[in-house]
């Protein structure tokens, strides 16, 4: 597996309780956050909670039923009704849904963000809860550090009675889950981009760093995720998407030869991979354009560039001891 802790910033150490105390004491810095949801009755609920007992809530919470047809509008308009930075807006569309409807629903409604005092903008997905320190810590993170841009926590989910974080979790990838970016750094890349296979938080963190700023993902900070996955005709589907979403961004084909290849080395993932290097490879067949700026896919193949040299002088650098 391709591994980039080189690429990685120094964290924040963790502060002492009397620094803690100080930190709190201080005027936190406010953030807006945007969630989308579609049919999420099961878990709004759960979502909400965990943002009313934030230890700071955001100034505005931006939620938008993205077409749902179950009780998520009800149970939404319940909470909005119950608190006054809770904004609910609805979109109605034609049924189905692409994995550009979610940022498409978010940008229906950023109106209703204008006027608001904010320093941070963020997400919030619609199946997940969080601790009730967690913005207040994604925010001292900043805060202690100047030049973070984006930032989230690490992505739990359940696994045999007991949620364990994600094998793909990485410190240099910031899941979109829940997130923030300070708000110059948002607007100077454009907000959350429309992308036909997704990849929104790729896009954002790359642009991120392009830009100068630190994009990372906080180990310490936990997002439990609650909708159970799909089975395997859904997690061959995503794997094929994905495929063709590396491609979409102008990947290297080594470099993605590279990154599959290191997981036919993990038992559950060898399907998997093979089938995201079918879809890369589905994509470069039909020279499909690229779906990003040219800029940005330069950039993202220099950093594509210097981790496969990482590797290359490091697996020299063993055969040589």
């Amino acid at each position: 597996m391709i591994d980039a802790t080189e690429h990685k910033a120094e964290r924040a150490e963790p502060l002492t309780p009397a620094a803690a105390d100080t930190a709190r004491a201080r005027k936190p810095h406010a953030y807006v956050l945007m969630t989308a949801a579609h049919n999420e009755e099961a878990d709004i609920e759960r979502t909400i909670q965990s943002v009313l007992a934030q230890t700071i809530r955001p100034v505005r919470w931006l939620i938008v039923s993205d077409n749902s047809t179950d009780r998520t509008n009800e149970i939404v308009q319940r909470y909005a009704d119950q608190n006054s930075f809770i904004c609910f807006h609805r979109v109605t569309r034609a049924p189905g849904r692409d994995f550009a409807s979610k940022i498409v629903a978010l940008h229906s409604g950023e109106h209703l963000l204008q006027g608001a005092d904010y320093d941070f903008i963020g997400n919030m997905d619609a199946d997940l809860s969080v601790e009730p320190t967690y913005f207040e810590d994604l925010l001292r993170q900043f805060e202690l550090r100047p030049r973070l841009g984006l930032a989230g926590g690490f992505v739990y989910e359940e696994s045999n009675g007991k949620f364990e974080s994600r094998s793909v979790n990485r410190v240099y990838s910031v899941a979109h889950a829940a997130q923030l970016v300070r708000r110059e750094c948002y607007e100077s890349f454009g907000g959350y981009a429309v992308l036909r296979y997704g990849g929104e938080d790729w896009h954002a963190q790359t642009s991120t760093r392009m830009m100068g700023w630190e994009a990372e993902s906080i180990p310490e900070l936990k997002i439990f995720h609650h909708r159970p996955t799909g089975g395997a005709t859904s997690f061959y589907r995503s794997a094929f998407r994905l495929g063709k979403l590396d491609y979409s961004f102008g990947t290297y084909p080594l470099f993605q030869l590279i990154k599959c290849g290191g997981r036919l080395l993990q038992g559950p993932f060898i399907i998997g991979a093979v089938v995201r290097m079918a879809g890369f490879m589905d994509s470069y067949l039909r020279r499909e354009p690229f779906l990003i700026s040219p800029e940005l896919v330069a950039y993202l193949r220099t950093e594509q560039k210097d981790r496969m040299l990482s590797i290359f002088r490091r697996s020299s650098s063993t055969s040589n001891t």
